[in-house]
């Protein structure tokens, strides 16, 4: 994030020995991405984060398009991605390119007997149903129903679920998401304008620092493959950190939305972005209010980008049925827009509870068979009038 945080304890100036009460120092641990020019911490540890103790045989993850080259409208039904004990099997990516994977989860368990760390990419995890907590190495972030949970790549983490319900919408990204540009001054610090402000982001608490030996059992997901490497002390074994790069979570409920006198795009609900997409979110809020507006959205040609909607919650007002956890995709190349009817029913309401995640893809989206077996085949021809 372009903003400062800091948890822990430190030296006053960096690079410099920082001894433990005991004796002996502590070790210092630059965590940045980029190379040496991108958001970076710097971190402190009880033991050297560098000891391996063995590194098994690889676990290829790499996704396999079952449609390749895609022209077609697409629903899934989410919810029929089955339920899995384990947080990482539980992942299916349904929608993927060389930018990022899109993926559905319902993990039953807590990632508590392994860490995790994606090293291929940042992860913004969605939390449909569910809470609990997210334990990283740079503190922990409690969350609940509606949050988007911002974990940059190189993050060791854990996940706590209160229960087995849990329901999660996965974007893994292969570059970093920011926050909108547009919303930023220069020095990265978002304007008056911006739907949502630093205020508003849970940043994370509670570091725990376990200054433990033995075997630690880290899976670390690099180029899609998925490593299980040992390490000889506790990855949470941190006493302090400061800087840029940190993990965190951001409520779509806190998210402000831009309405105006008549309908307004996309962009304007626009929340992260990163190379190549944007994540936006649909709130509830009140329609246009000039006296012949139409609520709903118009036609519109997706030219150049793949349009995926993840709906959450309430009555979508741009379709006839849909139902919580559905997923559409609207390819680029044709046009689309509101269903048979949905434009005439749109017409003098004057607001909306639908909640919904979007993903705009500006290359295509390759589709793999978890997503064929859980799509309405009849969907291509739902525009079709009687």
């Amino acid at each position: 994030m372009p903003f400062y945080a800091k948890l822990g304890k430190f030296p006053a100036k960096r690079h410099t020995t920082f001894e433990k009460p005991e004796g002996g120092y502590y070790y210092e641990q630059l965590f940045g991405t980029e190379g040496f020019h991108g958001f970076a911490s710097l971190l402190y540890h009880v033991h050297r984060p560098t000891q391996v103790r063995s590194v098994s045989s690889p676990i290829d993850l790499t996704p396999i398009a079952a449609i390749n080259k895609n022209i077609s409208s697409q629903m899934l039904r989410g919810f029929e991605v089955a339920p899995k004990e384990d947080f990482l099997e539980s992942r299916t990516i349904l929608l993927f390119n060389n930018d990022l994977n899109i993926a559905l989860a319902a993990p039953k368990k807590s990632l508590r007997t392994y860490f995790y760390k994606n090293a291929d990419a940042d992860e913004v995890i969605f939390i449909h149903k569910g809470s609990g907590k997210l334990r990283t190495f740079l503190g922990n972030i409690n969350f609940e129903y509606g949050d988007y949970l911002v974990i940059p790549r190189g993050i060791i983490y854990q996940i706590d679920f209160d229960t087995e319900d849990n329901r999660l919408f996965i974007v893994e990204s292969f570059s970093p998401v920011v926050t909108p540009k547009r919303y930023r001054n220069n020095f990265g610090q978002l304007l008056e304008h911006s739907p949502f402000c630093e205020r508003d982001l849970k940043m994370p608490t509670e570091l725990e620092t376990f200054d433990e030996k033995g075997d630690f059992l880290i899976k670390i997901k690099k180029e899609n493959v998925l490593h299980e490497l040992v390490y000889a002390t506790h990855p949470f074994d941190v006493v302090g950190w400061d800087g840029f790069n940190f993990p965190y979570a951001f409520s779509i409920h806190n998210f402000e939305p831009i309405t105006g006198r008549v309908h307004q795009p996309p962009p304007v609900h626009q929340t992260f972005e990163a190379h190549n997409y944007v994540i936006c979110s649909f709130v509830p809020r009140l329609y246009d209010y000039h006296p012949k507006s139409i609520p709903a959205p118009y036609n519109h040609s997706n030219i150049d980008s793949d349009e995926v909607l993840y709906y959450v919650d309430g009555d979508f007002m741009s379709r006839n049925h849909v139902e919580k956890g559905y997923i559409s995709l609207h390819p680029g190349g044709i046009p689309h827009g509101p269903h048979p009817g949905a434009m005439e029913r749109s017409i003098g309401q004057k607001e909306t509870a639908e909640l919904a995640v979007m993903v705009d893809t500006f290359k295509p989206l390759k589709i793999t068979q978890a997503a064929v077996d859980i799509a309405d085949k009849d969907y291509l021809t739902s525009w079709l009038e009687d």
